[in-house]
């Protein structure tokens, strides 16, 4: 994961590229077409091209200090976790929003003025890149401030305390729930989280009242169409595009889910498992049941054990958490990259101090837009982790690819591309790349790549459904298709129809669900994570063609090859200057997103698993 402050704590600047009305790049000047709730005002007619250069200019200069101000105190607070560094950290971030809704308010009133196409871009990047936009009334923005710190709050300080009397966080829930074989326990435990999410509701309901009023007063006929207007195409044409790009991969989804059923009938018995039924949400190994590669274990194929243990090669080998993170540096400059900035070794956490609390969870920082990139980690010196880094590491070398763009373009050409970076690296992470750096001495033969790609099927295809359903509900929710009294209906309507999975007991009439998954009380768009899921693929057998692969995509890393790197990098340093469209043609060649690559990926895997289905009653 990269960090998120210039993405998030702001809620905008360089998080998106350009909405619907800019489509046409190669015009010298560009209009904005309006949505019937907007009109033209005398104060827009009387402004010019010259005039919205000025202002780009300012805000320009104001972000590149923003940011390295915000960047450095949330560095701090998550590193040196006292009360000090949370009020600075939450100053610096309030200034960056009141900024951000400033830039915003004043991008919109060049919406009917002739400007370049690159100004044109440039205004819709801070226009649109608003997640909660606040109304333009004092009363009602500092309202919808508090509502989403609330939110924060009851979610953080969310706990269950079980039937036993232990009081659990969600962390020990969730740790729990990964390992536990016991239905009851874990229908407990699901069951215990989500009474966190009732109180939330009518927060939730207020929120985003005000987020729509926003929203329209920018032009947006509510919050969806505002967020689908981040994606170089109309907004509606957005949507369609995620349900083709499902279409591609549902049958692929279809055939795990039916496997995966029929084992947890086998380990549960099918009267608490039915096979032709969604699957009980609390039985895959996750509370949200978003990935299920916690149950390995339960559906794993006879002897597919690779023959090694790459925690055990790590430590064999003497690979401390240093010589972890110059082993993934050293990916990265043997397709062509410069090595890491010594600054990188002085300023990255890589361990846990003894001394102090910190945030743990792993990111990737870009400090100051130029050099200063950091990662933040404590290490675990497993193989899990030796990923990570490379996928970390992905972030900081796309971060710096696109540094000499102007600061409204310093960000992935659309938000999913940032972490579909970082997994394509991973996805390199082969038995032979191990072979190559010298961790493993033999690759296993063909017929132990079941268990590798059912590993990764568990955690990629099965997040694809869940990565689309919860914009899905959202949109829903902000168009007023779905009104507050059927949000939890909703919810699992589209959890059965998408994923095939269903709550284990019925829900009583209170009950707000989405609400016990994150980024819903936090309104963190969840699009970009099933767009990365698509692209991630899509990326890797593009960069396996050109480095001359001749292995199974699966089987293919592209370690030392100078000319993969020189196309990825062609594509990182392009930051969201243009359409995504144009950033993914660079390195596939096509314009459209096409999720084929995924079933070239997992074909062997997919190969398998109808064999295994046949004769089984499959579908949902």
């Amino acid at each position: 994961m990269k960090n998120q402050l210039k993405l998030t704590a702001i809620a905008l600047l360089v998080t998106t590229t350009l909405s619907a009305c800019n489509q046409e790049q190669t015009q010298s000047t560009t209009r904005v077409e309006k949505t019937p709730s907007q009109t033209e005002t005398s104060t827009s007619t009387q402004l010019t091209a010259q005039d919205a250069e000025a202002f780009l200019t300012k805000v320009a200069e104001d972000l590149v200090k923003l940011n390295l101000e915000g960047s450095r105190a949330e560095w701090i607070y998550q590193n040196f976790i006292t009360d000090d560094t949370a009020a600075l950290s939450s100053a610096a971030n309030q200034k960056l929003t009141e900024a951000g809704v400033r830039y915003a308010v004043e991008a919109a009133k060049f919406d009917n003025v002739e400007v370049s196409a690159d100004q044109r871009r440039k205004l819709n990047i801070l226009k649109q890149s608003l997640v909660m936009p606040a109304p333009q009334e004092t009363k009602k923005s500092a309202e919808l401030a508090e509502i989403g710190a609330k939110l924060g709050s009851m979610y953080g300080k969310g706990t269950y305390t079980t039937k036993a009397g232990e009081t659990l966080s969600l962390g020990d829930m969730t740790a729990r729930m990964a390992t536990s074989r016991n239905y009851d326990e874990l229908l407990e435990l699901w069951q215990g989280w989500r009474e966190i999410s009732p109180p939330m509701k009518d927060l939730y309901v207020r929120q985003t009242e005000l987020a729509n009023e926003g929203a329209q007063s920018l032009g947006y006929k509510d919050l969806g169409a505002m967020w689908r207007s981040n994606y170089d195409m109309p907004a509606e044409d957005f949507a369609k595009e995620l349900d083709r790009l499902w279409t591609q991969v549902k049958p692929l989804y279809d055939d795990l889910h039916c496997y995966v059923r029929s084992e947890l009938g086998k380990k549960y018995g099918e009267d608490k498992v039915p096979q032709d039924k969604p699957i009980p949400a609390h039985l895959l190994g996750n509370m949200w049941a978003q990935s299920w590669g916690n149950i390995y274990d339960l559906v794993a194929p006879e002897n597919a054990d690779p023959g090694y243990d790459l925690t055990q090669q790590l430590a064999k080998h003497n690979y401390d958490e240093i010589k972890m993170v110059k082993g993934a540096e050293n990916f990265f400059t043997s397709l062509g990259f410069d090595a890491l900035p010594e600054t990188f070794w002085q300023r990255s956490l890589f361990k846990k101090p003894a001394d102090r609390d910190v945030i743990c969870h792993a990111s990737a920082w870009d400090i100051d837009s130029q050099d200063d990139i950091r990662i933040k980690m404590c290490i675990q010196k497993t193989g899990e982790d030796f990923a990570v880094i490379h996928h970390e590491l992905g972030h900081n070398f796309y971060q710096r690819a696109y540094k000499n763009q102007p600061v409204f373009y310093q960000n992935s050409a659309n938000d999913g591309f940032h972490e579909a970076i970082g997994d394509t690296i991973a996805l390199s992470i082969t038995p032979k790349y191990l072979k190559e750096i010298g961790l493993i001495d033999t690759i296993p033969d063909e017929s132990k790549d079941i268990g590798l790609l059912m590993k990764m099927a568990l955690e990629k295809i099965a997040f694809i459904p869940f990565g689309l359903l919860v914009d899905q509900w959202r949109w829903k929710v902000f168009s007023g298709e779905v009104k507050p009294e059927d949000y939890n209906k909703a919810w699992w309507e589209l959890r059965e129809k998408y994923q095939g999975v269903t709550a284990p007991v019925a829900r009583p009439n209170d009950a707000f669900d989405p609400g016990a998954k994150y980024h819903v009380p936090a309104n963190t768009p969840y699009s970009r994570y099933f767009l990365a899921h698509i692209q991630q693929f899509e990326f890797h057998r593009a960069l396996c063609e050109i480095a001359g692969n001749t292995d199974p995509i699966h089987r293919c890393s592209i370690y030392n090859n100078k000319e993969a790197g020189k196309a990825l990098n062609t594509m990182l340093e392009m930051g969201s200057s243009q359409p995504w469209q144009q950033a993914y043609k660079v390195l596939t060649g096509n314009e459209q997103m096409d999720a084929t690559a995924i079933l070239d990926y997992f074909a062997p895997l997919h190969k398998w698993l109808k064999e295994k289905n046949k004769g089984k009653q499959c579908g949902f």
